[in-house]
């Protein structure tokens, strides 16, 4: 007996309607935009993903303020953020966050005649030169932190972030633990309201200016002054150490979080105990809305996270970012069962690997 072309007709269309309603899970690129701090990691997770999986990452660099911002506006798929959002605000604007990665943030220095890890400074210091009361670099207390370096009379031209920014939240928070005067005057946020100095956009901003205006200093995430060959001094840590910043001395001050017990993962890794320990380590984080309008984009954006927490841990390494811990990334994996749809569905139900 011969097929009905009516029914042949209409279960072609059905199977052509399938696979049109498939196709946005593995169609589109992700979006996100955000904290400059991650950025180097992030385009080199990026390359690699595509290269496998033929999904891309559009993600603008344009500063925690601005990512915040945009995953606020679903804009973008994901926001990014070095200033982690505190559990209350999470729950108001309907967020989930999470950390990808650790890492540091470095005072960059343009000294004539002063190497990488020759100056000495301390979170006291440090936050007289940005309050404006140390102006050159021969000052008694600096001279103090370094009695064997012939450090100029000149003026100190300071740096910093003009834009909202996670890294400026990190640095703000570590100078308020160290200085009640900073404290008191000017506080930790993403974004302040600076006493001396010039502005730079972004991480690339900071690390331009301190690269091309003599005798200046600025802070920026560590992979940046690395990838500029950027001088940057030594802190004193806790302990009263002076340590190097390095992978080793990021993991010795991460190595307290308390992730279990943080709402929303919220943690922060300055001034820790240890005396390996970087004084100003943090960690960067995710935001995505619990509530997902595209269950196919919300997918890919977690299918690359769980992708870099299991593949791209090497890569994180050469740029001297911390991976998160194998027991922290569980967790991490668990809370996504919080993504769902309009109508309840999970988001999440295991990694998926894109087919084109």
């Amino acid at each position: 007996m011969k097929a009905c072309p009516a029914r042949n007709f209409f279960a072609s269309l059905a199977l052509m309607l399938c696979l049109i309603l498939a196709a946005p899970a593995f169609a589109a690129d992700i979006t996100g935009a955000g904290a400059t701090f991650p950025f180097p990691l992030y385009a080199k997770w990026a390359e690699a993903y595509k290269a496998k999986t033929g999904v891309g990452l559009n993600y603008q660099s344009i500063g925690s303020g601005g990512g915040i911002k945009q995953i606020k506006a679903k804009t973008v798929a994901f926001g990014a953020s070095d200033a982690p959002l505190k559990f209350e605000e999470l729950e108001k604007e309907g967020l989930v966050q999470f950390p990808t990665v650790m890492g540091g943030v470095v005072p960059a220095i343009n000294i004539q005649g002063v190497e990488t890890g020759k100056l000495k400074l301390n979170g006291e210091v440090l936050a007289a030169i940005y309050l404006g009361e140390i102006k050159k670099w021969d000052d008694a207390a600096i001279a103090k932190l370094n009695p064997d370096l012939k450090l100029p009379n000149a003026e100190i031209t300071v740096v910093h972030r003009s834009d909202g920014s996670g890294t400026t939240f990190i640095f703000t928070n570590y100078l308020s633990k160290l200085s009640s005067a900073w404290k008191e005057k000017v506080g930790n946020e993403a974004a302040v309201s600076w006493p001396v100095g010039v502005g730079g956009k972004g991480n690339e901003g900071v690390a331009s200016y301190v690269q091309q205006v003599k005798n200046s200093i600025g802070y920026v995430e560590y992979a940046y002054a690395l990838q500029n060959n950027i001088h940057f001094a030594l802190l004193q840590n806790r302990e009263g150490e002076f340590v190097n910043p390095n992978i080793e001395s990021f993991q010795a001050a991460a190595a307290g979080a308390n992730w279990e017990q943080a709402p929303g993962f919220y943690e922060i890794l300055t001034n820790e105990p240890g005396k390996k320990s970087w004084p100003i380590t943090g960690a960067t984080f995710i935001l995505m809305h619990k509530v997902q309008d595209n269950q196919g984009e919300a997918q890919e954006v977690l299918n690359f996270f769980a992708w870099a927490y299991s593949k791209g841990g090497k890569m994180a390494e050469d740029l001297v970012y911390v991976p998160m811990p194998d027991k922290v990334v569980k967790l991490i994996e668990a809370s996504w069962a919080q993504i769902k749809t309009a109508n309840g569905s999970p988001v999440w139900t295991g990694a998926q690997t894109p087919t084109r």
